[in-house]
C-alpha cells in the first residue's frame, strides 16, 4: 500500500512540475546540427633560418641583424643556433557550414596568417580550405571547401533571444571532437574593449580553446551565435562567454562574397553613457542613450549639425538605450544612406538627418581593392592620410598609411598594415611623394632608422635592404 502511494505521488508530482522546473533536452538538436560542426586546424610555418653575422650561428629570419650580438651575448654561447631546428606551429578552432557547397564561417582568429587550413567534418573527412576573406573587427572569417551536399545549419535572429533563455554550444575544445556543452543566455548587447562593433551575446556556457568559431544554438536548433571570447584569468572557462551576434556574422559574409572586403558605416562622433547627474543636467527624465563629447571635423556628423552635448536616443528607427549600441548599429548602415536621427538637445527631443559615410581607417583599405598592389623596396604598399585619418590621429602635416606587408626588409622588423610612417633615415615623411622618392635612394646593407606610429604610439625601427 505504502509503495504505491509513493509510487503515485512521483508522478502525480512529475506531470504538474512547472515548465521552469524541468530542464530543457538537447538530444535531437546536437543529432540534427551535430553534422554541421567542423573542426578547423592551421598550419603556421616555422620562419627560415639564416647565416649570423660571423657565419656560424642559425638566427630566425624575424631576429633583425643588429640584435645578433644580443642574442648570442645572452646566450654565452658562441654556437647558439646551430642547432636550432625551425617548426611549424599549429592551432585548433571550431567552425559550422553555412552553405551545402561548402562554405565554412569561423573566427578571425583561428585562421589569422595561417599558411594552411584544414576543415574536418564529422565523418572524418578532412578538406583543405581556402581563405575567402575575414574581418578582424567582427573577428570573423569565411572559408571555402570544394565538397557538395554538404550539412548546413539554420540561421535564427539573435533578436529575439531573451536572457535567461537556454543555448546551446558544439565545438571541439582542446581537439576534442564534437563537445557539447549548454546554459542560459546572460545578457545581450555586451561591448568589449577592441570590439565596439560588435554586440555580444554573453552565455554561461562553458567556451574553452578550440571552441572559438563555433556555433551557439537557440533552443529552435537555429545559430544565433559564433563563439568567440572569454572572460578568464586563468586561461580557462569561468562562466563568462561571449559569442558574435549571428547577424552580425552574415552581414560580414555577405559583403565579402559580393565586394571582397568589409566596410562600416560612420557618423564622426565621440560619445559616451549618460550618467544620472549628466541625465539630471540635460532635463531628461532618467539616463540612456549616447551623450556626443566631441564631433570630428569634416565628418558626417558635423555636416548634418551634430552639437556636443546632443544625446542620440534613436537611429534609423532603432532606440538607443546605451552608447555601447550607437557603434555596432551605425556600423551596419548602408553607406550613404540618409538617416534620421533623435537626438535630445537643451531638454527638447529633436530630429537630425545624416548621410552615413564610410569609416576612416578603412576607406583606403575599400580602396586599395580596386588597384593591383604594387610593393616597393622595403616590400610594403602605402597610402595619402585621408584628412579625416589625419585628424583622428593628430597627423595634420606628416605620414603614410601602410596598407599591405610582405616578406621584406620592412616585414622582418615588424612594421604591419596600420602603421603610419612617420620619418626615414631622418627625412620626415609628409606625403606620398617624399616617401617614394626616399625609398629608391636608400642604400643596400645598411641599417636605417624607421619612425612609425602604431595605436597613437611612436616607434623607431631600424631596418636593412637586401637589394
Amino acid at each position: 500500500m505504502l509503495y504505491n502511494f509513493v509510487r503515485f505521488f512521483i508522478v502525480f508530482v512529475s506531470i504538474n512540475l512547472p515548465a521552469y522546473a524541468q530542464l530543457p533536452d538537447f538530444t535531437e538538436m546536437v543529432k540534427e546540427n551535430g553534422d554541421a560542426v567542423v573542426n578547423i586546424s592551421t598550419t603556421h610555418k616555422a620562419p627560415e633560418l639564416r647565416q649570423g653575422g660571423n657565419g656560424s650561428q642559425n638566427l630566425p629570419n624575424d631576429i633583425p641583424p643588429e640584435m645578433e650580438e644580443l642574442f648570442k651575448h645572452f646566450f654565452n654561447n658562441p654556437g647558439f643556433g646551430q642547432d636550432l631546428q625551425p617548426r611549424d606551429s599549429k592551432s585548433l578552432g571550431s567552425g559550422f557550414i553555412i552553405s551545402d557547397d561548402g562554405y565554412v564561417l569561423t573566427n578571425h582568429h583561428v585562421v589569422n596568417g595561417a599558411d594552411e587550413i584544414i576543415v574536418k567534418l564529422k565523418d572524418r573527412r578532412q578538406l583543405v580550405a581556402k581563405l575567402i576573406g575575414s574581418d578582424e573587427r567582427t573577428d570573423i572569417a569565411l572559408l571555402k571547401v570544394e565538397a557538395t551536399n554538404l550539412p548546413v545549419v539554420e540561421i535564427g535572429s539573435p533578436s529575439q533571444l531573451q536572457v535567461g533563455e537556454w543555448v546551446l554550444a558544439i565545438g571541439t575544445p582542446f581537439g576534442f571532437d564534437q563537445s557539447v556543452t549548454a546554459g542560459i543566455v546572460s545578457a545581450k548587447g555586451r561591448s568589449l574593449p577592441g570590439g565596439s562593433y560588435v554586440p555580444f551575446i554573453q552565455t554561461d556556457v562553458a567556451i574553452n580553446p578550440g571552441n572559438s568559431g563555433g556555433p551557439l544554438f537557440s533552443m529552435k536548433g537555429k545559430v544565433v551565435g559564433v563563439n568567440s571570447q572569454i572572460y578568464s584569468r586563468s586561461g580557462g572557462y569561468m562562466g563568462l562567454s561571449f559569442s558574435i551576434p549571428i547577424d552580425v556574422a552574415m552581414n560580414v559574409v555577405d559583403q565579402i562574397k559580393t565586394k571582397g572586403s568589409v566596410s562600416r558605416g560612420w557618423l564622426g562622433v565621440q560619445i559616451q553613457d549618460v550618467t544620472r547627474e549628466l541625465a539630471e543636467s540635460f532635463n531628461m527624465d532618467k539616463p540612456y542613450g549616447a551623450l556626443i563629447s566631441k564631433v570630428i571635423s569634416d565628418s558626417p556628423s558635423e555636416k548634418a549639425g551634430f552639437q556636443i552635448g546632443d544625446v542620440i536616443i534613436e537611429f534609423d528607427g532603432r532606440v538607443v538605450d546605451t552608447s555601447a549600441e550607437l557603434p555596432p548599429i551605425v556600423g551596419m548602415t548602408t553607406l550613404d544612406k540618409e538617416v534620421k536621427v533623435k537626438v535630445i538637445r537643451e531638454g527638447k527631443e529633436k530630429t537630425v538627418k545624416v548621410v552615413v559615410g564610410l569609416l576612416p581607417v578603412e576607406s583606403a583599405l575599400v580602396e586599395n581593392k580596386k588597384t593591383d598592389k604594387q610593393f616597393n623596396r622595403l616590400g610594403l604598399v602605402v597610402s595619402e592620410l585621408t584628412s579625416p585619418q589625419r585628424k583622428q590621429l593628430e597627423l595634420p602635416n606628416s605620414g603614410v598609411l601602410v596598407k599591405h606587408v610582405k616578406k621584406g626588409a620592412a616585414f622582418d622588423v615588424g612594421i604591419q598594415q596600420g602603421d603610419v610612417i612617420l620619418r626615414v633615415q631622418n627625412n620626415d615623411i609628409r606625403n606620398l611623394n617624399d616617401f617614394d622618392k626616399i625609398v629608391k635612394k636608400l642604400p643596400i646593407g645598411e641599417s636605417i632608422a624607421v619612425l612609425i606610429q602604431r595605436r597613437g604610439s611612436p616607434i623607431f625601427l631600424a631596418l636593412k635592404i637586401d637589394k
